[in-house]
Parts: structure tokens; sequence; C-alpha cells
């Protein structure tokens, strides 16, 4: 559903900006319309956290799951642009609360390898889903800029199955009160503010190609009407994030302490390529490169910070989490936007994200390290 609420209406901007053009500020307030969801996900994510862990999971996520068609289709019989941007606004609550849920879920109903094989499968349902709701959320557009919202009504179908499938999970034995213990279990501050801030950045990273590939490929010299080349170059970064998640499954193996510095460095070396390699080629394949990276880190990320929660902390964290991850996508265009005017062109902006990356590679591959041989003289 967030990644729905992020792609789907991106074909359509271009009518939207049309539509609104008399209205002050339309250049800033229709992108927002994308744009804005991920700001409400960041900041009410930790809110939806407490209510998981205070309150439970499943009557939260089916109430969400309900909500989120109601709002979600609105701006296909609103007019106003006001009014579309205070659904959207309703949108991205909504967002916070699935997306919260469903994550602390995949934690508490599965253990080890089968964690692993679903929090990769996490990362490839939402990349898959973003190539089929960009290239839906087109066709729809052909109808007018009102068709792809009634897209969001999908989520209703979704939520009846979630209501016989999905199970309220049983808190640890012994807990007689699990409302009251979740409250007296405090935040682990300590040990998860340094990843919040790495999912932060890496929030920022992961939306990097997904919301300039279009713009890249265009500044290689291709027409901007020329969908087929931009679709296909979106499409096979999308796709090399699938396959990133995929290989995760395998590559866990390792261990997150050499994983989630690999995933960095690839991204990183994407990066390099779009910005020293010439032309359309340098985009299309530091684009893939780039995005497979991605698809190592997001569930890399997860198995980091969430995987090793306890049960009565482990909305709060999820929720912390999810809001630094759709904190950073929110800053995406605002930051490329400044360094590019710092470095001189898009792509030296993406360029000098990749040596950011590798910064950030060295300093958590050190920091796991660390920590991976304070625990093992501890055993000792």
């Amino acid at each position: 559903m967030p990644i729905l609420g992020s792609v789907l209406i991106t074909p359509v901007l271009p009518q939207l900006s049309a539509e609104f053009a008399d209205v002050p500020g339309s250049e800033v307030l229709v992108p927002m319309v994308v744009a804005i969801p991920a700001l409400m996900i960041a900041i009410f994510a930790p809110f939806a956290g407490q209510i998981v862990d205070r309150v439970g999971r499943k009557v939260l996520l089916i109430i969400a799951m309900i909500a989120y068609a109601f709002v979600g289709t609105a701006p296909a019989w609103l007019q106003g642009l006001p009014e579309i941007l205070a659904s959207r606004v309703l949108v991205g609550i909504c967002e916070a609360a699935i997306m919260t849920v469903c994550t602390t879920l995949i934690v508490d109903y599965f253990h080890e390898k089968r964690r692993n094989r679903y929090l990769a499968a996490q990362t490839i349902a939402t990349t898959l889903a973003a190539t089929v709701f960009i290239a839906l959320g087109g066709a729809l557009g052909t109808g007018g800029w009102h068709a792809p919202f009634w897209v969001y009504a999908i989520s209703l179908l979704i939520a009846i199955p979630m209501i016989f499938a999905l199970w309220e999970p049983r808190r640890s034995e012994g807990d007689a009160n699990g409302a009251v213990a979740a409250a007296r279990v405090p935040i682990p501050w300590g040990r998860i503010a340094g990843p919040l801030a790495v999912t932060l950045f890496s929030g920022f990273s992961f939306y990097v190609i997904i919301i300039e590939a279009s713009y890249l490929v265009v500044g290689t010299g291709i027409a901007a009407t020329d969908t087929a080349v931009i679709g296909a170059v979106a499409a096979g970064a999308s796709l090399a994030t699938a396959i990133g998640g995929l290989t995760f499954v395998r590559a866990i193996r390792i261990g997150v302490s050499r994983l989630l510095p690999i995933a960095f460095v690839i991204q990183a070396v994407g990066m390099l390529v779009i910005w020293f390699v010439p032309g359309l080629t340098g985009v299309a394949i530091g684009a893939i490169i780039a995005s497979f990276g991605s698809g190592f880190l997001l569930p890399s990320l997860l198995r980091w910070v969430i995987a090793t929660t306890q049960f009565a902390e482990r909305g709060r964290v999820t929720g912390l989490w999810t809001a630094a991850f759709f904190l950073g996508q929110f800053l995406t265009p605002i930051l490329i936007a400044v360094i590019g005017a710092a470095a001189g062109s898009l792509t030296a902006a993406v360029g000098v994200v990749g040596i950011i990356a590798v910064v950030i590679a060295v300093l958590v591959g050190v920091s796991l390290r660390r920590n991976t041989a304070g625990v093992e003289v501890q055993a000792a």
C-alpha cells in the first residue's frame, strides 16, 4: 500500500499540474500529492508503533486497510487541490499503520530462515508492485487524472482475506498483562539510535534511483515523451531490486555485519557508474547495479534493526524504523536538488551520494564488527 501511494499517480502529475495551473503555488503543491504520504508515514509511524504494542496488531491493520480505500479513492471525485492534499495526508497516516503492522507481524510470525525469506519477500513485493503500479497508473491516466485513484479501493479486497488469514500473535509466556508490560518496556534508544540514523540515509539512497531515473534518462538526450525508453530503464532497475531481495535469502548466511556494508558498496558502484559513464548506457547499467544493492539493503536493515527486538518493544521500534526510512524518501528530491546545485549536475549529485554510501559502508562495517567481537568476548 505505501508503494501504491507513492508511484501510482506519478504518470498523471503533468495532468494535475495543467488542471490546477491557476492555483497559487501549484508548482509546489501538485508534487506534494505524491510526496506528502511519505512525510505522514515519517510523522505517524512511531504513533502507530505505540498503538501496536499497547493494543495489538490485527485490529489496527484491518481498520487502516479499510480506511485506506476510502481516503485513497477520494481524489477520484474531489475537484479542489486543497481537498485532494487533505485526503493524501490521511492516506499517509493509513500507510504508516499498514507498514508498521505488516513488518511487525513478519517478525512476530516467523523465525530464523523463514523470517529472512519473508523480509526478502517484502522487498520483492514492493519493488515488483512499483513496476506494476507505474504502468497501471499510466494506462488509466489516459482516461483522465481522476481514474488512477480508483485503484486504491483494492485495499478492501485485500482486507477481507486478512480478517480470516491473519491472527494476533501471543505474547511471551508469563506476560499476564501484555499492554501494561509493553508500556513499561522502554524504547532501547542506546541500541537503535545508530541503526535509525543509517536507516534515514538508506531511505534516501534507496529512493534516489527510483525518483530520479526518468530525469537521468532525459538528461542523456532522450525525449521526455519517449516513455518506452524511460519505462524500460525504470523497469530494469525495479527488477534488479527484486533480484537483490531474492539473493538476500542465500546471502544472509554470511551475516548482516558483512552484508549491510556490501549493500551500500554495490549501491555506490552503481551511482558512480552513472556519474562517470556517459550517456544512456551509463544510466541504465548504473541504475541496475545500484538497485541490486538496494535489494540487499532493505531486508538487511530490517534484519539488523527489527528482527532482534523483544515482543513488547517491537511495534514501537518498527514504527521508528518506518518513520526514519520514509523520512529519507521524503527528503530525497530536496537533498538531490541541493547536492545537484552544489555539484553542478544531477549525475554528479548521484555520484556524491555514492561516495557518501561508501563512507556509510565503512562506518557500519567497523561498528558491526566491533559489536560482534564484543559479544564473542563476553560469550567466551
